[in-house]
């Protein structure tokens, strides 16, 4: 029996989610009808109808198949479930347990490094808890939520040739066969075992390790989600994310402002230079005028002295050109610049064409961002996406519009999670925000869901008005935060 933890207040929402998938597992020894033996534990569950446990938990029903009863008895709802034991190993202390009835909310297992010291919790029904609270028997098949502990996590070591995780979490009798969970809530070992404190000596709990977990899984061809990424609140990742933004918009806001800055400078160059060009020009023009003045000057005076000499016909072609170029003087003097620069308008330059939001993007492969997501319990597998026009998702799931961006909620049937998924065409990134809810905000959540019509792809515009208004009534009934974000970046496949 084992029960670890030290779970945050930014972690508490993912341990109450994993402990829906915690159960109580009850044995009753029945002869010629009669209850003649009680015990229980506790287990978790790895597929929806199946859970691990102790193998000491069930060892009875192992041996006696037909005269001892294992009842599942879950966190939530008013029914407990019969099961029964379809893998059992003695020396890994490890059974698996398949019932059916109903389909419960599973767990997921981490396979990364744990370090000493790493706060851990601990879920699970201590007998000494019931003793205290218990009336009947019968409370001991009434669902119930599980008990949490919290500790650290103290080192392996190895008992009877099995790799077991020592911890500081307090455990009791009941708790064997419950999961020892990091703070995300994924589970790192099953509680077996507890030290007796003696003459004062502080007592140790024992959890089989997540290596002896995973053979045995693979051993009984059990499949169970596993997760590698270390744990991090969901806070810490949008505070993150939050001030990455701020961060961008301030680095495009500095950019924005130097480019001004520099392009004010080249303007300001640009202006002397026309300024001192200008000028050159205008006394050029100037210094033209008053050589053609004194050529027409020289040319009337030259027809004079040719009219004296009496060279009549010769004097009038002077005094004529001399006219012509005094005139030109006067032109070219009141034409001169004055000196005003005006220059040219720079083009703006050409932004990028924008994606339109109601664009067909075709099929796309979408890849999960590790330092953008904060992944519990969710495969990062590779996404395939097909974008179609109108907010179109692979041909049948119609998003709703947000501003630039488009999204959907998604609220399964069966599953106790929503899922608000977002789409940006303009970066061809995918968010899917998951919340791992009670049974009876399901069904609250359910409720709302019932009240959208919209199933199908539709170019209709009011509908998928009306689609967003219900979808954010859905919104309004989910919690503050979701336990998992998931951000994937996208590109177009051929």
């Amino acid at each position: 029996m084992l029960l670890l933890g030290l779970a945050t207040s930014a972690h508490a929402d993912d341990i109450s989610a994993t402990g829906r998938g915690v159960v109580r597992v009850v044995t009753i020894a029945m002869v010629d009808d009669e209850v003649v033996g009680f015990g229980h534990g506790s287990g978790f569950v790895v597929a929806p109808n199946r859970i691990i446990t102790n193998a000491h938990v069930v060892e009875l029903a192992k041996r006696y198949p037909d005269n001892v009863v294992i009842g599942v008895v879950p966190s939530e709802g008013s029914k407990s479930y019969e099961g029964k034991v379809i893998a059992f190993d003695a020396a890994r202390d490890l059974a698996l347990i398949e019932f059916t009835g109903t389909r419960l909310p599973t767990v997921a297992l981490y396979t990364g490094p744990i370090d000493e010291g790493a706060a851990v919790t601990a879920l699970g029904y201590p007998g000494n808890v019931d003793l205290a609270t218990a009336k009947s028997a019968t409370d001991y098949i009434h669902p119930l939520s599980p008990i949490r502990s919290e500790g650290v996590f103290s080192g392996r070591r190895v008992m009877s040739g099995v790799e077991v995780m020592l911890h500081t979490a307090n455990i009791a009798r009941g708790n064997s066969g419950g999961p020892l969970l990091d703070p995300c809530g994924r589970v790192i070992g099953v509680n077996s075992a507890i030290t007796r404190g003696e003459e004062g000596d502080s007592s140790f709990g024992f959890a089989i390790a997540d290596t002896e977990l995973l053979a045995f899984l693979a051993a009984a061809k059990q499949n169970v989600a596993t997760v590698g990424t270390p744990c991090t609140s969901i806070l810490d990742r949008i505070k993150q994310d939050s001030d990455a933004e701020a961060k961008a918009n301030a680095d495009a806001e500095a950019t924005r402002r130097d480019a001004a800055a520099k392009a004010q400078v080249a303007h300001e160059e640009a202006l002397a230079r026309a300024r001192d060009e200008a000028e050159r020009n205008r006394e050029n023009i100037m210094a033209l005028a008053a050589v053609l003045l004194v050529a027409g000057a020289l040319a009337i005076g030259g027809a004079g002295l040719l009219e004296v000499r009496g060279e009549r016909r010769w004097a009038i072609w002077a005094a004529a050109g001399g006219g012509v170029l005094l005139v030109a003087s006067a032109v070219v003097f009141f034409t001169r610049p004055d000196g005003e620069v005006v220059l040219p308008v720079t083009a703006t330059p050409i932004a990028a064409p924008s994606v339109s939001s109601s664009a067909a993007l075709g099929k796309m492969v979408c890849t999960v961002v590790p330092g953008k997501s904060r992944v519990v319990s969710s495969s990062i597998q590779d996404v395939a996406l097909d974008w179609g026009a109108a907010g179109c998702m692979n041909g049948r799931t119609q998003y709703a519009e947000s501003g630039s961006k488009w999204d959907r909620v998604l609220v399964p049937a069966e599953e106790q999670t929503v899922s608000v998924l977002e789409f940006d065409p303009a970066t061809r990134t995918y968010t899917n925000m998951r919340y791992f809810l009670t049974a009876d905000q399901m069904t609250a959540v359910r409720e709302i869901r019932s009240q959208v019509s919209l199933k199908a792809c539709s170019p209709d515009e009011s509908a998928r008005v009306a689609l967003s208004t219900q979808q954010s009534a859905i919104r309004a009934a989910l919690p503050a935060y979701p336990n998992e974000k998931i951000v994937y970046s996208c590109r177009a496949t051929h």
